[in-house]
């Protein structure tokens, strides 16, 4: 079973997109979002669509980082394909998503799941997303919550 607001968020550390070591962080407020592969229509929808709304999560004091069990060439060649500037974390062997009880999507995926952390514990979770207007739900529930303030 997915891990549910009020647990603990697991601390992990995958690479990136340009290979560098990136450890999730537990403080302040993250949002980290599982997608099934690279460069596929609705994956695509989901990371450009986050990537645009980069600039308002930070300014509201939120770090975001897309997952999943694609390679790092892949996601390097993903992010530059797509000109994204958020952190995708590639995750091949399920390390992330096994951390976090993800569901198995087809061919070993990871379900299209999003959580919310804030301070070490998740807050919110987000499964079975679909893609499309999911970054301004997401924006728009924190902000709601008063876990992102773009007043800062």
């Amino acid at each position: 079973m997915t891990l549910q607001a009020g647990d603990p968020a697991p601390a992990v550390s995958a690479p990136n997109q340009d290979g560098e070591q990136t450890t999730l962080p537990l403080d302040g407020t993250t949002v980290l979002y599982f997608y099934p592969r690279d460069d596929t229509r609705g994956c695509t929808m989901e990371a450009t669509q986050f990537d645009a709304a980069l600039d308002e999560f930070r300014e509201a004091g939120v770090e975001v980082y897309g997952v999943s069990v694609d390679s790092v060439d892949s996601h390097c060649a993903f992010a530059h394909e797509h000109e994204l500037g958020l952190d995708l974390l590639a995750d091949p062997d399920r390390e992330l998503a096994d951390a976090y009880d993800v569901p198995e999507g087809p061919a070993g995926t990871a379900g299209r799941t999003t959580f919310v952390i804030s301070n070490g514990e998740i807050e919110a979770v987000y499964e079975s997303v679909r893609p499309d207007g999911h970054a301004r739900e997401v924006l728009s529930d924190l902000l709601e919550a008063g876990l992102a303030d773009l007043d800062r």
